[in-house]
């Protein structure tokens, strides 16, 4: 069985094709940043030359697509709005067309960003209210996937951390940089999230192309801050404390509003059997290798 994963040399892809690979021969695309993945044949894919996606999906004949290359920088987002909703939106539910004309299991990955912040905890049948052109970019190719395709796997993502490929990061490396730095880490005391490991998410993808039509939220199973996060991360990883200051949110200007807390009730997956492990298991698992 063939499984197309777009966005194989981000943080989210290449944890996923790692793990898909047990069971599946996995095709991973790349835009720009070749990767070389041990069990998976990689390719170069412009998503937004429509052509070209034509044409690659027909000559691999994939039994399933992930779709989890995005622009998923809300800052991006924001300045270049044209260009990123050109991957985000518009790409999106091309692949999600092709997958529907062919019949076969489609996932798209969203976001908790899709929500304002303001009446967390969320589940799938909260209605979208996104603040940023990020989070409004997701909310759309939602929708308009779900139209082109009912079957389709939305699954809103969390903040995720863990290992990545040299040129790719999580969060959680530049944290960790700018305290090895002996510089200063200024984290929100006032933005909640419910994050998960990639590995985690991985699992819970692998289980929505399985079971799920429609939304899913993929949450992990504990609201913290950035701040809070942020020492757990230093007491387990053993990193220098000294430089970690609590921040709010309203003090650091960004080009993308934030919303304060976007966490996700994820207990629809759950009982599906997604079973993130906890954050302190997460990082524990991460100890000398980042």
């Amino acid at each position: 069985m063939k499984l197309l994963v777009t966005g194989a040399s981000g943080f989210l892809g290449w944890n996923l094709c790692q793990r898909a690979a047990a069971d599946w021969e996995v095709y991973g695309t790349y835009s720009t940043h070749a990767i070389a993945i041990p069990g998976i044949t990689t390719l170069k894919l412009d998503l937004t030359d429509f052509q070209q996606v034509k044409e690659q999906f027909q000559q691999i004949q994939p039994d399933a697509v992930m779709h989890l290359a995005a622009q998923s920088s809300p800052n991006v987002c924001e300045t270049q709005s044209d260009a990123s909703y050109k991957i985000n939106v518009t790409a999106s539910c091309e692949l999600a067309g092709l997958c529907a004309d062919a019949e076969i299991s489609f996932v798209f990955t969203s976001t908790d960003l899709v929500f304002d912040g303001l009446n967390a905890p969320y589940k799938e049948t909260d209605p979208v209210s996104p603040v940023s052109r990020y989070g409004e970019q997701k909310a759309i190719a939602e929708e308009q996937i779900l139209q082109r395709y009912p079957k389709a796997a939305i699954c809103r993502m969390p903040l995720m951390f863990g290992l990545a490929p040299d040129h790719a990061s999580s969060f959680l490396q530049p944290f960790i940089q700018t305290l090895r730095d002996g510089k200063e880490l200024r984290l929100f005391v006032d933005e909640f999230r419910t994050p998960v490991s990639g590995k985690s998410a991985a699992q819970g993808l692998l289980l929505a192309l399985e079971k799920v039509q429609g939304l899913i939220h993929l949450g992990g199973k504990e609201r913290v801050s950035r701040y809070e996060f942020g020492q757990w991360m230093v007491e387990i990883l053993e990193l220098p404390a000294s430089g970690i200051k609590a921040s709010r949110q309203a003090e650091v200007k960004m080009a993308a509003p934030r919303p304060p807390d976007v966490c996700m009730d994820s207990s629809k997956a759950f009982a599906l059997g997604y079973d993130p492990a906890s954050i302190r298991e997460s990082l524990a698992e991460l100890k000398g290798l980042v």
